[in-house]
């Protein structure tokens, strides 16, 4: 899911702003460690998060770097003003700035960083190489980029749920494939041709409890979306019991069942912009 706002929302969705929220507290154990992997890596004094969204990766890069300007782009004003409510809640407005801007229109104009930060935003790009190419040109020599992509839509569910046909969550998962949800390349190759290094690259396999309070409505929320996105594509079978599975209070909703794990992949990719000569 993950839909920052200038990401196309799969039309099954109003409220992406809400699903990046639960997505950030269901994983920000998680975060936290990636952030910390990070700071081993650069010291920064100039930090932008690109597609910043609600603020999820500007909350945890303001905390973890307590001396650096964080700048939060975006294209949606929803989610920056969301950005700019959660720097103050935590005390960081006076080092947190937004900037509304459309990553199809190129790199925009913000000061010249150190650490670029851009989560589950790069593959929503039209022209990934022409925007990296300007991306690693504005950065400063030795800057990193970190790249975080979603290997898949997140899973819950076992393969047998003790109603309709088993599998259903594979199914739902290879239709949402087909049609292009969070596809993403290997951006080694286009992160080397725009002239970074790729110093690491980094997966992670998330198992987590899936019935705590906030795990349960993050995966109802996520399972109505894939009922609504796949309408048409899967049998009405399986649309039915997505439905059961997603209902507020059904006998079988993901809000009552005990066999709920928050399950998914990240892959992380950490590139430098070599210091040659200011080039």
């Amino acid at each position: 899911m993950h839909q920052h706002s200038h990401h196309q929302a799969h039309r099954h969705g109003d409220s992406p702003a809400d699903l990046l929220d639960l997505d950030a507290e269901v994983h920000r154990e998680y975060l936290d460690g990636l952030v910390d992997w990070v700071a081993d890596r650069v010291d920064p004094r100039v930090i932008v998060d690109v597609g910043a969204g609600t603020g999820t990766g500007t909350r945890a890069l303001a905390t973890r770097f307590p001396e650096a300007e964080v700048i939060a782009v975006d294209r949606s004003p929803e989610m920056l003003s969301r950005v700019r409510d959660t720097a103050g809640q935590h005390g960081f407005q006076d080092r947190v700035k937004t900037v509304e801007a459309d990553l199809d229109a190129g790199w925009p104009a913000v000061e010249s960083a150190d650490l670029v930060w851009a989560a589950l935003s790069l593959h929503h790009v039209q022209e990934p190489h022409a925007f990296l190419r300007q991306l690693h040109d504005s950065l400063n020599p030795g800057a990193l980029l970190v790249v975080v992509e979603m290997e898949s839509q997140p899973r819950f569910l076992p393969d047998e749920i003790g109603i309709g046909t088993p599998g259903l969550e594979a199914r739902a998962h290879t239709l949402a494939g087909e049609r292009g949800w969070n596809n993403h390349p290997d951006w080694s190759e286009d992160l080397e041709r725009a002239g970074f290094d790729v110093e690491a690259v980094r997966r992670t396999e998330i198992d987590l409890d899936g019935t705590t309070p906030t795990a349960r409505t993050y995966a109802r929320t996520v399972v109505s979306k894939l009922r609504e996105g796949l309408e048409g594509g899967l049998s009405a079978d399986d649309l039915d019991t997505l439905a059961q599975l997603s209902s507020e209070n059904g006998p079988h909703s993901v809000m009552s069942r005990n066999d709920l794990r928050v399950r998914g992949g990240r892959t992380v990719w950490a590139a430098r912009k070599l210091d040659r000569g200011g080039n």
